[in-house]
């Protein structure tokens, strides 16, 4: 060993053993305890939160990919319009008994009625081609309101006309 190693040996065993702090470390060890606790618990709850955000985005696609797919909806507009056109009849038939015997106000009404229907056709044509087209369902109703409404205008009394 050389001079300064045995210098450095003898100044490290003169040191004190124990060396105490000159305040008390207690509650800054507590303090960084509780940071990191609480850090661990916005991180937990962070985490939970992509998960059930994931878990929601899987759950959505899975739905439209089963029940809300494309099949499901070409088969629940078909549904749609078919329902549209047996209540519209059925309401038509009720309608058109319920007034017999009733003059009708103009003489070209049935031909008015006959257009409307073939539009009607025409619609359903369409809806076949393209089941997802809302605005076809919409036109449809329109077109059966159209047929009621004629045939009560047409059917009405003189007084209620304006």
């Amino acid at each position: 060993m050389n001079n300064s190693e045995k210098d450095m040996t003898q100044q490290l065993e003169a040191l004190p053993r124990e060396k105490t702090p000159s305040r008390d470390l207690w509650p800054g060890i507590e303090y960084a305890i509780s940071q990191r606790q609480a850090a661990e618990k916005t991180s937990w709850r962070r985490q939970t939160g992509i998960a059930a955000s994931f878990l929601v985005a899987l759950l959505v696609g899975y739905m439209g990919y089963q029940g809300l797919g494309s099949q499901g909806i070409l088969q629940n507009n078909q549904a749609i319009a078919e329902q549209m056109s047996v209540q519209f009849m059925q309401q038509r038939d009720a309608l058109l008994i319920s007034l017999d015997g009733q003059n009708a106000t103009t003489q070209n009404w049935q031909q008015q009625l006959d257009e409307l229907d073939a539009a009607a056709k025409a619609i359903k044509t369409a809806l076949k081609e393209d089941p997802n087209n809302q605005a076809l369902l919409a036109m449809l109703k329109n077109v059966y309101e159209q047929q009621l409404k004629l045939i009560e205008r047409v059917h009405a009394p003189s007084w209620q006309q304006i």
